[in-house]
This record gives C-alpha cells, structure tokens and sequence, in this order.
C-alpha cells in the first residue's frame, strides 16, 4: 500500500533567472525556478509512462534540469560556506594573551628558516602559552591557536559528518563513555508504604581512540622568505584538502584500523530486529534500487518508511545523508497525494529537504547498487562522534628534498557510533 506522508508546501514558481555564482540569493532563486520546470516536465513523463509512452528528448530534458539543480546547490553549499569562514574568524587580536603572542612570533620565524635559537625555546613556549598538556614523542612543535583555527575551519567545511555529527576537543589520546541500557526499576506507592529495592540501570562503555592523521606539504625556502606569505593561511590550504578528504571517508566507512570507524561500517540488521550495538535498517522495495511506481506502490514509501523508523525522539533533530547521485534520483520521487518528496532550501543559509527533513550531500554513501546502503537517516548529533585531540603538531624538514622545505603535519582525531538508536539505513534489497 502506497505510504502517505504530510506534504511540505509546495515552491512558488520563480521567473527564469540565470544565477550568479557570488550571489546567493540568485542562485537560490534559480535553483526554485529549475525545481519548478523540473516538476513539469516529470508529471508530463509520469503522465506518458502511465500511458505506456515514453519521450526520449523528455527524459534527457529531465536529467539536464536535475543535474543544473545538483550544480545550483553545489554553488549555494560553497557560498554559504565562505560566509561562514569569514564569521568565524579571530579576535582580530584584541586581548592576546603575551605567551600566546610570543609563541606565535617565535613559530612563525621558526617555519620560515629553522632558526636553531628559537627551536631551543619552542616547547618551553608551548607551555607558557598552555598548547600543550603532556609532553609528545613524535617531534615537532604545535602550531599556534590562530594557525589551528584556520586548519579544523577549513576542513569542518569541506566534511558533511563535521557538520552533522558531535565535535568535541579532547586533552588525551582516548575518550572513554558510559551509556545507560536501561533496567532501572520503579513503581508507584502510597505515602506511608514501603519502598522496595529496585533494579540498577545496565551500563556499557564506549571508548573512542584517536589516530594520526598526517600531511606533507612544502615549498621552496624563497617562498618561505617571503614576508607577504600568509604561513596560517598557506598551511591551511595546503593540508585542508588531504586531511578533509581522508577524514570524510573515514567517517563514513572508516574500518576503525589506525582510523576513525565509520557510521557505515558498523553491523547491520532488519530495523523490525534492531538491538544495541547494530544499525537498523529499512529495505528499499527492489533488489536493484527503488520500487517501480504503479497506482498502489511508490518508490518514496522506503524513505517514509526509513522516517518513521526513527523513533520519535530523536526525528526532531534528524537529518538525510547521500551522494548528489543519489539525491539525483529521490529529487524525482512523489508520495501518494502527488506531491515532490524533495523541496529546494527556504533561504540562502538553508539546504535542500526531504519529507521536511534537511539533506546532506557525501560522495563517500554506497552508490545505489544492490545489498548497498546508499541513504542514511538520523541524527547524528546524537549518533556519532568525532573525536580531536588538541593541537595540530608540524614537523619541519629541509633535507629530504632540496630545494624544498617539507611540513609534515599531523592531528588525531578518532569518530565512531555513540548512540545506535539514533541512526538508521536504508538498504537496496527486497
């Protein structure tokens, strides 16, 4: 039986409009005008299909509009991002700590030539200006906070788990929770009767582990000399890229070796049998992919039904998590009243829904492919962790390759599941 699900109101149409990509609102208003256009024409296709035809130009028209909305949100997504790095700068040094100060001048001459004066002076530096809470074996000095800043900034908006999951900045190399499983009696009794003894709650531990995480950027020393180089900003932008790339897969199906564990490589079971340390799981309808749509059946009932297998707490702060080409293929999905499961973002700062619920892009899900889990649905500020280890520590070499100087960089940062409860698949299966 076809699933019913309370609509979202539905987009204004929006007079045809070519976006500029430096303009936000543009671009959402662009992005409304496709998704409009893009609605014609598949109730025309459904319409055809219904009657057993099928327009070939239609359907490209159709793909061509859906992958323009892809870009549009792309766009919007880099926009929304910068706006976000420019609001989260620093003080803009008001009120600089003197030891924080003098650790950061002497770093700064130290990454440009090596000065073996000031490399004498630099782990003393770090605590003075309270970087460091334990000594480390691994050589190096810790960058300074403004240069850390820069670095988890960048990477945090290049990551959809850093934007979804818990963060949380730790002092040690592991973070160790206990969660209640319940099991904690209780009952009802009048003023003057007798209490007696109830049950004690079952409590599991969970225990997170940081791993390293390294880069290796260099450049030449005449770069380095340079006194108009930015070194935070050069860094940054330098080992953003390799440590968001290499962090964002391993928060999705990271197997835990030497690596955070990602939310999709955790066991798995029928939602219907869900116990404590699995994930759920809701089956799409069809081996292959989605359900075919016919007048009782609709390729979106696996997404309501993967909703409401999220119990009801934790809905409210719940989000989608798939790759563009899978939110390809659910932008084209109707509930049974008629109407796009997939609305285009209400503002410039927002992004894009699903039954009402915000969806975010990761090209690391499973493509849609049969026994995959291409969609995940929970929320993950309550399901998932990450882990930092404070501090980001540069080892600095000049001999390896000459005439370049190479900064071997490196965090930890551990991920895993907290709460399974919270999170929920959908799996391409019967």
């Amino acid at each position: 039986m076809t699933k019913h699900f309370t609509p979202a109101p539905k987009a204004r149409g929006i007079v045809m409009v070519r976006a500029d990509a430096s303009n936000p609102t543009q671009v959402l208003a662009d992005m409304k005008r496709a998704f409009e256009e893009f609605k014609a024409e598949r109730e025309a296709e459904i319409a055809d299909l219904k009657k057993g035809q099928q327009d070939v130009v239609r359907s490209e028209k159709i793909d061509k509009i859906n992958t323009e909305i892809s870009a549009l949100q792309t766009s919007l997504d880099e926009a929304n991002s910068t706006l976000a790095a420019l609001r989260t700068g620093g003080n803009g040094g008001a009120g600089v700590d003197p030891d924080v100060a003098a650790h950061s001048t002497a770093f700064n001459s130290w990454f440009r030539r090596g000065e073996r004066a000031i490399d004498a002076n630099l782990h003393d530096l770090e605590v003075k200006a309270a970087l460091t809470t334990e000594s480390d074996p691994d050589g190096g000095y810790l960058v300074p906070e403004e240069m850390s800043t820069e670095i988890d900034r960048v990477v945090g908006t290049i990551s959809a788990m850093r934007e979804l999951a818990t963060v949380m900045s730790i002092g040690t190399d592991t973070y160790k929770k206990l969660v209640s499983m319940g099991g904690a009696g209780s009952g009802w009794v009048g003023e003057k009767e007798k209490r007696d003894e109830t049950g004690t709650p079952t409590l599991r531990e969970l225990i997170f582990n940081t791993q390293e995480l390294y880069a290796n950027p260099a450049a030449t020393q005449k770069a380095l000399d340079d006194s108009r180089l930015d070194i935070a900003q050069w860094l940054a932008n330098e080992v953003s890229t390799e440590f968001a790339e290499q962090e964002g897969l391993a928060f999705i199906s990271g197997d835990g070796v030497n690596k955070p564990r990602g939310v999709m490589a955790y066991d798995t079971v029928a939602n219907a049998s869900y116990a404590w340390g699995k994930i759920g799981f809701v089956a799409s309808g069809n081996a292959g992919g989605f359900a075919a749509p016919t007048s009782s059946v609709s390729p979106a009932d696996c997404l309501i039904d993967l909703y409401y297998a999220l119990k009801q707490q934790y809905r409210n702060g719940a989000s989608w998590l798939m790759s563009d080409a899978t939110m390809g293929k659910v932008r084209k999905f109707k509930d049974a009243e008629g109407n796009f499961i997939w609305a285009p973002p209400a503002g410039t700062a927002d992004v894009p829904t699903i039954l009402g619920k915000p969806v975010s892009t990761d090209d690391n899900m499973d493509a849609v492919a049969a026994n995959k889990f291409p969609i995940s649905f929970g929320n993950f500020k309550r399901g998932y962790l990450i882990i930092d280890r404070f501090g980001i520590r540069v080892l600095r070499d000049p001999y390896t390759n000459k005439p370049y100087v190479h900064f071997y960089t490196t965090k930890r940062v551990g991920g895993g599941v907290q709460n399974f409860e919270a999170i929920k698949h959908l799996k391409i299966s019967t």
